[in-house]
């Protein structure tokens, strides 16, 4: 073999391998593609019969409106009993009675004002929440209840038991109802637990004017990322679901005008395909538009991400301090109208 073919054979490897390795990126990107997607579990994944994989009950929090009431009537749906966790009454009857009316299960409802979990009366509700399924063959729990208000505002707007309002929901009371009910699941052997977190700690790098908000969402994911690994050999399923914008009351309509609709599920949309997501991973974004959305968020570099956020919530922030005004204002003139009769 003379010099020239000699030459030519090494470029031809050169390319070869060259090839070879474009090749394989290609392929890890759209397997990464695929994953940020969910297809594979997609694809694969039949429907769980929850009943006979955990157990005969659900308990869910925050059931009487938006992906709590959703969740509840998808759960009855695949033939689950429901303990129903709330702190209205009235409420909590008429979700029961919908549930009773509308599928062949049972229902039992706990009052309980989670805003007030770590103090006196919070202990006497828990015991109530206890007592509530002691007995029961709890299966499921989803940990949905959640606050987001105070929204789109600075830290130092608001005084400091508005802003532990919302960690006590949703992050000190997640954890006792979690710890209230992990025992039994333990003993049996089986169970999941699902906590309600936010896509905002998953898709994107901040979250400024709801940072208190996305600092408890972030410890919900770090809780059931541990506790995943704590209790899978239990027989114990612990998944974090990460929504992103759900079309609920949580979400006021001035937001709401700001998406973009069809990344948008109703809350029945969303709880639909929650419910299929039940122990499938630490981490999961249950619903395909939410996934799409994540994976465009991830080509956006950090520094963009941060400035669009703060742009946008310093937009709704202007847009809630008009309607504050706008809601105090009626009662600031009866006010001066009875003073001055």
């Amino acid at each position: 073999m003379d010099a020239h073919a000699a030459a030519d054979l090494r470029q031809e490897r050169w390319f070869i391998s060259l090839a070879v390795l474009g090749a394989l990126y290609l392929a890890a990107v759209a397997l990464r593609l695929l994953h940020f997607l969910g297809l594979p579990d997609l694809l694969l994944r039949r429907p769980t019969d929850l009943r006979r994989r955990y157990g005969s009950w659900a308990v869910v929090t925050g059931p009487t409106s938006g992906i709590g009431r959703s969740m509840s009537l998808e759960l009855a749906r695949r033939g689950l009993n429901v303990v129903l966790v709330g702190r209205d009454p009235a409420k909590l009857r008429d979700i029961s009675d919908t549930i009773t009316n509308t599928h062949a299960v049972q229902t039992k409802t706990v009052v309980l004002d989670l805003s007030l979990v770590s103090t006196a009366q919070g202990d006497e509700a828990m015991r109530r929440l206890r007592e509530a399924v002691e007995g029961l063959e709890v299966g499921v729990l989803v940990n949905n209840a959640g606050v987001a208000k105070p929204c789109a505002a600075f830290l130092h707007e608001f005084d400091a038991e508005a802003w532990m309002s919302m960690v006590r929901v949703n992050l000190w009371a997640l954890t006792e109802v979690a710890a209230a009910v992990m025992p039994g699941m333990v003993a049996r052997g089986r169970g999941a637990v699902v906590n309600i977190g936010s896509g905002s700690t998953e898709a994107l790098p901040s979250f400024p004017l709801y940072t208190i908000y996305a600092a408890t969402k972030r410890y919900v994911a770090q809780f059931s990322r541990s506790l995943y690994v704590e209790y899978r050999s239990k027989g114990v399923d612990v998944q974090c679901q990460v929504p992103l914008f759900v079309d609920t009351k949580m979400a006021s309509g001035v937001v709401k005008a700001t998406r973009f609709s069809p990344f948008v599920p109703t809350s029945d949309a969303y709880a639909r395909a929650a419910v299929r997501w039940i122990g499938h991973g630490a981490i999961c974004m249950p619903n395909a538009g939410h996934r799409v959305q994540r994976c465009l968020a991830a080509a956006v570099p950090d520094r963009v991400h941060d400035w669009l956020r703060l742009r946008e919530h310093l937009r709704q922030r202007a847009l809630f301090q008009r309607i504050r005004s706008e809601r105090a204002a009626p009662r600031t003139t009866a006010m001066t109208t009875t003073v001055s009769s």
